[in-house]
């Protein structure tokens, strides 16, 4: 089954303005210029989706958020309602990030609370799942990721509006990697799991994405497996030079 390869930036908590249009308008410039085959996505922090929007504008690249509430509207002092999102040129919002997870104490229900909100109001999610290192030594990667996968994802979800990233939680940030093989092991799981909660077709379509720590020098060997179908980047996605440079290791 061929799946468009998906390579999306999660800028996380950094950029001001000035630097941020700048990153923005290099990106769309570098990937106007290439023959990918992939599709392309920036999430920025609230602050700067206006300004990356204009920066993006008649570009092949998309836009995201990195996160919602589950609200329309209402007395949510802080939060930003998945509308809001859409109405803000957002295609896309990521959702269940192992740093929302821990230092917000989103729980599996949060997470397809705020998934099935997002797709209702016509945003694409991308639901994030991962292990530990503690549950990675005690070997229990795959079942943690079954877990928030059978909890996570609404039953809504299908291969069009849902993203899956996995992303352990011990490579983020890190500068360490899990191999391909071992991603690989658990891209698999997760669309056996995918298969299991909503239907053979649709976890076969489904895109999964490796999120911990994909960069350059190691993006062309975790492509080539088989149910890894993109890259949820972090800190390579600040830089244009090396974000472009993994969008250039897609093959198909």
């Amino acid at each position: 089954m061929s799946r468009k390869i998906l390579i999306a930036g999660n800028w996380k908590m950094n950029g001001l303005l000035k630097e941020s249009s700048e990153l923005a308008k290099e990106i769309a410039s570098n990937v106007k210029k290439m023959d990918t085959k992939a599709e392309v996505l920036v999430c920025p922090p609230y602050t700067l989706l206006w300004t990356v929007k204009k920066a993006l504008r008649g570009s092949k690249v998309a836009l995201g958020a990195q996160n919602c509430h589950t609200e329309e509207k209402g007395a949510h002092t802080g939060d930003i309602s998945p509308v809001m999102l859409k109405d803000a040129g957002c295609s896309y919002v990521i959702l269940g990030h192992s740093e929302r997870r821990h230092d917000h104490h989103e729980t599996n229900a949060i997470v397809c609370q705020k998934a099935e909100a997002a797709l209702k109001a016509g945003l694409k999610v991308i639901i994030c799942v991962g292990e530990t290192l503690e549950e990675r030594e005690k070997g229990e990667a795959l079942n943690v990721c079954e877990r928030q996968i059978k909890a996570s994802v609404p039953a809504i979800s299908t291969a069009s509006n849902t993203v899956i990233a996995y992303e352990p939680v011990w490579a983020i940030g890190t500068g360490k990697t899990a191999t391909p093989q071992d991603a690989e092991e658990v891209h698999a799981h997760i669309r056996k799991i995918l298969a299991q909660k909503l239907s053979k077709s649709v976890a076969s379509k489904m895109r999964i994405l490796y999120g911990g720590s994909m960069k350059p020098s190691n993006a062309e060997e975790l492509l080539k497996m088989e149910d890894i179908d993109g890259g949820l980047i972090g800190g390579a996605s600040l830089k244009a030079a090396d974000f472009t440079a993994i969008i250039e290791k897609v093959k198909i």
